[in-house]
């Protein structure tokens, strides 16, 4: 999926955008046993309410494509025959209406998923017309085809303690006994991919809200495929291309002007409105590493421990390796946070055989709030 697609069904999240009528789950206690099952029609629900609900089945296409948002493919012979590509399409094909389905999906999350607490399963089921555009800009009077896709979110519970709140209606203290609050969705996918405006059965989208668990048994145990590497995977693989073969060249500059270099790369993708995703491949690296001046023989030398922590042809997102609101040197006791516009306030020098990482100090400095004097 492009941008582009993913902006396109994010927008449906809304009452008066999209065919969702009702959403269906379960609550799952901390023991793993499922303690009630729920079908909740939107219809019937306050506006309030089915926002809220929705929210949290759009939360499950938020965050970065790449990072955030993995692409679980399927091959050929797994749409053709695979039980987990196949339960996928009984649960579309039913409208979330085949109970059997429906119980063996929740059985095979519950297998998968471990939280602190309990956690709740909840799914929608929506049909979205897709229309197409002239030239002009006008849209047709008639969808171009119907895209049928099922949304699940998963979300942590937590019983929320009784006590006193405040009721406006009377002016009055009420009491409030032990209810449950669903908490913001921790991974979920959509199923079919939304690929340049059309499903794409052997693709699913898929959520994760922490970058550095992707929940891999989760990935195994719904859709069987090829296990992606993490964000956080992928930026200590980099990490370790660059320390193992650049050695001693390894140092502040060069790892100041791979973050330019990349971060600069990132802007000007997203100045582009390129909808499709930026990503790096080993000679794009290899390019910035001899901008860097790094020794050639060390760049190729680069290119072949990318090639074995990736694999060939390999491409990683950009985003997982540079964060360009962040600029963070660290020590095993100290923490510096620089603004990345001034990296060149830093700079590392070894004095009578000791190292040291040397600050600019600007304007004013201030120790615990309080403003200091540098003598």
């Amino acid at each position: 999926m492009t941008e582009k697609d993913l902006r396109e069904i994010r927008r449906r999240f809304r009452p008066d955008k999209n065919n969702i009528t009702n959403i269906v789950g379960c609550i799952v206690n901390s023991e793993k046993n499922i303690i009630a099952n729920f079908n909740q029609p939107l219809a019937t629900t306050s506006t309030e309410e089915s926002e809220k609900l929705l929210s949290v089945m759009k939360k499950t296409l938020s965050g970065t494509l790449g990072t955030n948002l993995l692409s679980m493919d399927f091959s050929t012979k797994q749409v053709e025959s695979g039980e987990e590509h196949g339960l996928l399409m009984k649960l579309r094909s039913s409208c979330l209406k085949d109970k059997e389905a429906l119980d063996s999906f929740y059985q095979k999350v519950i297998s998968s998923v471990k939280f602190d607490g309990g956690f709740a399963i909840l799914l929608a089921y929506d049909v979205y017309d897709v229309f197409t555009y002239s030239e002009s800009g006008s849209k047709d009077d008639v969808s171009a085809q119907m895209f049928p896709y099922i949304i699940c979110s998963i979300c942590p519970i937590k019983p929320l303690n009784t006590g006193l709140y405040y009721r406006n209606d009377d002016n009055l203290f009420r009491s409030v006994s032990v209810q449950t609050l669903l908490c913001s969705t921790q991974l979920g996918f959509m199923f079919p991919s939304f690929d340049n405006r059309a499903a794409n059965i052997y693709s699913a989208l898929y959520y994760t809200r922490d970058i550095s668990n992707i929940h891999p048994q989760f990935i195994e145990n719904v859709f069987n495929v090829n296990l992606p590497m993490s964000a956080t995977e992928q930026k200590q693989n980099f990490g370790s291309c660059l320390k193992d073969t650049l050695s001693t060249e390894c140092d502040f500059e060069v790892v100041k002007t791979v973050h330019e270099q990349v971060a600069e790369m990132i802007e000007e993708h997203k100045n582009s409105k390129d909808d499709e995703p930026l990503s790096l491949s080993k000679e794009t690296l290899k390019t910035v590493l001899q901008y860097c001046g790094v020794d050639q023989e060390k760049v190729d030398s680069f290119g072949d421990k990318f090639d074995e922590q990736f694999g060939k042809n390999a491409e990683i997102v950009p985003k997982s390796i540079v964060d360009v609101n962040k600029f963070r040197l660290e020590t095993a006791d100290v923490s510096i946070k620089v603004n990345p516009e001034r990296k060149d306030l830093v700079s590392t020098q070894v004095i009578n055989g000791v190292k040291y990482i040397m600050i600019r100090a600007e304007g004013g400095v201030e120790v615990n709030g309080i403003d200091i004097e540098i003598k």
